[in-house]
């Protein structure tokens, strides 16, 4: 009995590290849900706010671009913060902003009181509670399973797609926006007590056995931001991030407004673009298992293909708006949305590996969020420009075809 008590108890040990683990993971699938969905349903927004307030499409996306701009910007912070304070702190943070920016946003009466709320602090909330904590904390409970864990999470932003856009749009409709905006702000304001109260000094010292299953040749290699930046790696990464969310965010930006205009009921339309959650969790679980099959630049390379086909399906849907091309258009390009994402981190990380590894990730996080600002807000101006989507959708071809040459060309990430 005493000969088997150590290795029972090792035992119970290991399964309470992973219990934990999967706490940890739906928390931060949870978080990263709620901050995609909320940040997400602008687009339900965008209509009804440009009717009230007679703007027009460049100057209501104006507010949307701000939000993954400062998203992106903040990146490298959060990161730092997580180092300092910890995941409560950082975590907490994001619920408040985010709930103050949707209590204001409710009472909003000019641009730039949208583009401070849910601009800026949305931004800051949604950093706060997305991809670059959860990608640290994860690590820490995953390791070498971290691209798995991150495909899960990433999945979220479908899931937040998904239960958010057509419940914004159903709350619009019986409601009106300010008092939908006004229901966020109180809804995440009011998670913040349960998230206090969770047991963080656990959560944020990770496995004991991660260390144990970590590659045994691992090596510091001493990696820096400057070093990192001076590398053509980095600004291949960086470069992938920022056309991508270039092509994707100038159309995800305006796809419920798309459907609107071409014939779609505006339920239909929110419920249609908001089913993309569904798939993009077969999506994002599909190309990182073939990733382990095939290699993971040939999965990169077909994600981009689905996505182009994708583009082409929502051009032909303003000529022929029938439900066949709707549903071809939301499981190719919906099912791509980010899908490329955790191949992207786990590549980073394996690149720039060692302990400063968080903040050159978060760096690179930048180019993502100025893509999508930048993607989105030239996808209203082109909107407003040419009064129409076919100039819009050229930009966002060509985007993503951007978004994937470094996968063709850079060396460290051909191999």
């Amino acid at each position: 009995m005493d000969q088997n008590t150590p290795r029972e108890q090792i035992g119970s040990t290991q399964q309470g590290a992973v219990r934990t683990a999967l706490v940890v993971l739906a928390l931060c699938f949870t978080l990263a849900v709620l901050g995609r969905g909320l940040s997400e349903s602008f687009t339900v927004f965008l209509k009804p706010i440009s009717e009230n307030f007679g703007w027009d499409r460049a100057q209501v996306v104006s507010i949307y671009s701000l939000t993954w701009l400062i998203s992106g910007l903040t990146a490298p912070l959060v990161g730092r913060l997580f180092d300092h304070s910890g995941p409560r702190i950082v975590y907490a943070l994001g619920l408040l902003l985010l709930g103050s920016a949707f209590l204001i946003a409710a009472h909003a009466q000019s641009l730039w009181q949208f583009q401070l709320s849910i601009g800026i602090c949305v931004g800051i909330g949604v950093a706060f509670i997305g991809n670059v904590p959860n990608s640290i904390l994860l690590g820490r409970w995953f390791g070498p399973r971290l691209p798995t864990a991150m495909a899960v999470v990433y999945s979220a932003m479908g899931g937040g797609v998904l239960a958010l856009l057509p419940a914004s749009q159903l709350l619009i409709d019986h409601l009106g926006w300010r008092e939908t905006y006004q229901l966020f702000g109180f809804a995440a304001l009011g998670l913040l007590v349960p998230l206090m109260l969770l047991p963080w000094r656990r959560f944020a010292a990770g496995s004991p056995h991660v260390a144990k299953k970590t590659d045994p040749d691992f090596i510091d290699d001493g990696w820096t931001l400057v070093s990192a930046i001076r590398h053509h790696a980095f600004w291949a990464l960086f470069s992938t991030f920022f056309f991508t969310a270039v092509g994707m965010y100038a159309i995800a930006a305006q796809i419920v407004a798309y459907l609107i205009d071409a014939g779609f009921p505006p339920l239909q339309a929110a419920t249609a673009w908001g089913f993309s959650g569904v798939v993009l969790v077969f999506g994002m679980l599909g190309v990182s298992a073939l990733d382990g099959l095939i290699g993971r630049r040939p999965s990169v390379l077909l994600s981009y293909a689905i996505s182009i086909l994708g583009i082409f399906l929502l051009w032909l849907l303003q000529y022929d708006p029938n439900v066949i091309l709707l549903i071809g258009f939301v499981v190719c390009f919906g099912s791509m949305m980010g899908s490329r994402g955790p191949l992207i981190t786990a590549t980073a990380m394996k690149i720039f590996r060692g302990k400063r590894v968080g903040t050159i990730y978060g760096t690179i996080s930048i180019g993502s969020g100025f893509g999508s600002a930048f993607g989105s807000w030239s996808g209203g101006l082109i909107h407003d420009t040419t009064h129409g989507y076919n100039a819009l959708l050229v930009f966002a071809l060509a985007s993503v075809v951007l978004g994937m040459i470094p996968f063709l060309i850079v060396p460290a990430l051909r191999r």
